[in-house]
């Protein structure tokens, strides 16, 4: 990977910062009655109502409330919250410390498709880190629920440059989506696509 001229990392965080389990999150929506979940739950790219939320077009509580009617059965907000982010496991440390590394030398961005639910419990229990919260680890954070867009759509990429003012062509997208990656490719943006648990560090050796 060339990063010769790169002046700005644009970081994704689930399976690029967080690591990932899906079939743990799978699992624990079935003890509740949720069937047909995996079909709506993928790595990268969520459906249906989980999409959705992701998207900000639909808040907690009427998240909530679409599990529960699926499931046809009384549930509580915990349980759905407890189930819903067991998908999250935690932040390496050794990349929390790669973060505030990379920022004495590259101005750094989040770009990630989260939700309010993922992301209020990874500020509470995945950031805080040496007396570091989420804030100090990016110049600026951008969720797709708080956009009301999501990647892989080219837009919530404009949206980022716009925003920013930085040159596509000195960027850096880390991403392990491929097609997240094509579609930030588009506009000019260099990318790379870790695979899951990698230490990706070493583009910066």
């Amino acid at each position: 990977m060339e990063m010769k001229g790169i002046k700005n990392l644009v970081v994704d965080f689930g399976g690029v910062l967080i690591d990932l389990d899906r079939e743990r999150c799978i699992e624990n929506f079935r003890r509740l009655g949720l069937e047909n979940v995996d079909a709506m739950l993928d790595v990268c790219h969520q459906q249906d109502f989980f999409l959705n939320h992701e998207k900000g077009l639909i808040a907690a509580a009427e998240f909530r409330e679409k599990i529960r009617e699926r499931i046809g059965k009384p549930v509580t907000d915990a349980q759905i919250d407890q189930a819903w982010n067991s998908f999250l496991v935690t932040i390496p440390t050794y990349k929390l410390d790669l973060l505030l590394n990379l920022r004495k030398n590259y101005i750094v961005y989040l770009l990630s498709n989260t939700n309010d639910i993922h992301w209020e419990w990874s500020c509470k229990h995945a950031f805080p880190y040496k007396g570091f919260r989420v804030e100090d680890y990016f110049e600026h954070i951008f969720l797709s629920f708080e956009m009301k867009m999501a990647k892989p759509d080219v837009a919530i990429f404009r949206k980022v440059l716009d925003d920013t003012g930085i040159d596509p062509h000195e960027t850096l997208f880390i991403d392990d989506s491929p097609m997240n990656c094509r579609a930030a490719e588009t506009l000019g943006i260099a990318t790379y696509t870790p695979v899951a648990h990698e230490d990706w560090s070493h583009l910066f050796k």
